[in-house]
């Protein structure tokens, strides 16, 4: 049975950090819904390849309502984690247990949220410090996987690893 995936984006997100995965989710049956600042707000990748209609405002959406949580990297996990329903969300589904996959940038919400403490995890190269300031025992490989919930990837190039243990974990 597929399960519903919330997706926190705004615009500069890296274009295939979001469209590789969601295409893999989808076609494994699962749901992917966008969720910004408000519903039908048009969100637009850094590189311009992508652009999205937003599916929810976050004012609209419960961690309750969702299986797991994706944070595509770019630009848009920065601009997320300034405003505290994005870190209230994205905290939500690490408490809760709930799979958790962030790439490249993505856990920058993390460790907004203050979730990454004592956990195993990777990142871009430039916020790896910040991991560890977090807590985080960051990992430089193309994926890791922490407690059977929280995957984490560096860079584009990790996508198809970091898409296998996203698929794995929502089995």
């Amino acid at each position: 049975m597929g399960k519903k995936i919330a997706t926190v984006i705004t615009d500069m997100f890296e274009d295939v950090e979001y469209t590789e995965p969601a295409d893999a989710f989808k076609e494994a049956g699962h749901e992917v819904i966008t969720i910004e600042k408000e519903k039908g707000n048009k969100v637009t990748g850094k590189n311009k390849e992508t652009t999205l209609t937003i599916d929810h405002g976050i004012e609209d959406v419960n961690v309750d309502d969702f299986d797991a949580l994706f944070i595509p990297g770019g630009f848009s996990p920065d601009i997320l984690r300034a405003d505290d329903r994005f870190v209230k969300f994205a905290k939500g589904f690490m408490d809760a247990k709930k799979p958790v996959f962030a790439i490249c940038h993505g856990p920058q919400l993390l460790i907004t949220a203050k979730a990454l403490e004592g956990r195993d995890a990777t990142g871009y190269k430039s916020i790896q410090v910040d991991m560890e300031y977090a807590g985080a025992k960051v990992v430089d490989k193309e994926v890791v996987v922490c407690q059977d919930q929280l995957v984490t990837s560096r860079q584009p190039d990790d996508i198809p690893a970091f898409n296998r243990e996203a698929l794995k974990l929502l089995k």
